[in-house]
C-alpha cells in the first residue's frame, strides 16, 4: 500500500475539512494515509511516504505558519518525494464584478502556490486552489469594515450561508476530482 502524508496549517478550518476530503479520496484509492495538523502534531520523519501533500488556508496574502514550516525543515527531503501543494482562498471567486475569474485565479495559483514551491525549490506534481470558507463569526476586529463589504457580494454571486454568518466556497467535486488524479499520477 502507498504510503502518504497530509500536513495542513487552518485558521478557520478549511484547510482541516479539505485535508481529511483528500485523505478519505485517496483511502478509496489504496492508499495509507495518515493526516496531521502541523499546529498540534509535529513531523518528524518524512521517510517512509512516496507522497506528501501539504496545504494551508490563506489569510492576508499568507500561508499559516505551521506547514510553512514544514516545508522549510524538510526541504531537502521534499525534494526527492512526490509532493503536492494546495491552499484553500477566497481567491477562487472574484468579489468585485471588475475582476476577471480566470485572471484572479491565475494569479492566487502563481503567489499561492508555483512561488511557494519555487521558494522551497519543490516541483509538485500538483497545485491545488480550492475556495476557502468566510466565516463572519470569527472575523478579526481589524478585518470588519473589510468583510462587511464582502457578504453581500458572496450573496450576490450565489452563495449561502452554511450555518449562520458562514459562507463555504469551495467546491467538493473539484477537490475530489484532484485528489483522485493526484493519486493516479502518484500510481503510475
Amino acid at each position: 500500500m502507498t504510503k502518504a502524508l497530509v500536513v495542513y496549517g487552518t485558521r478557520f478550518g478549511a484547510a482541516a475539512s479539505t485535508s481529511e476530503e483528500i485523505a478519505n479520496v485517496l483511502r478509496k484509492e489504496s492508499f495509507d494515509v495518515r493526516v496531521v495538523n502541523a499546529k498540534e502534531e509535529k513531523v518528524r520523519d518524512i521517510t517512509e511516504y512516496a507522497l506528501v501533500i501539504v496545504g494551508s488556508g490563506i489569510q492576508i496574502n499568507k500561508w499559516t505558519g505551521e506547514p510553512e514550516k514544514f516545508l522549510k525543515n524538510f526541504q531537502k527531503e521534499l525534494a526527492n518525494k512526490m509532493v503536492a501543494l494546495f491552499v484553500c482562498c477566497g481567491s477562487t471567486e472574484p468579489i468585485d464584478e471588475k475582476e476577471n475569474k480566470a485572471e484572479t485565479i491565475a494569479k492566487a495559483k502563481r503567489k499561492y502556490l508555483e512561488e511557494k514551491a519555487a521558494k522551497y525549490n519543490l516541483q509538485p506534481v500538483a497545485l491545488g486552489l480550492f475556495g476557502g470558507v468566510y466565516n463572519f463569526n470569527k472575523t478579526p476586529w481589524w478585518a470588519g469594515k473589510f468583510m462587511e463589504s464582502v457578504k453581500p457580494k458572496l450573496e450576490e454571486a450565489g452563495f449561502k450561508e452554511t450555518s449562520p454568518g458562514v459562507y463555504d466556497i469551495r467546491d467538493w467535486d473539484a477537490i475530489r476530482s484532484w485528489a483522485k488524479e493526484l493519486a493516479q499520477k502518484t500510481l503510475s
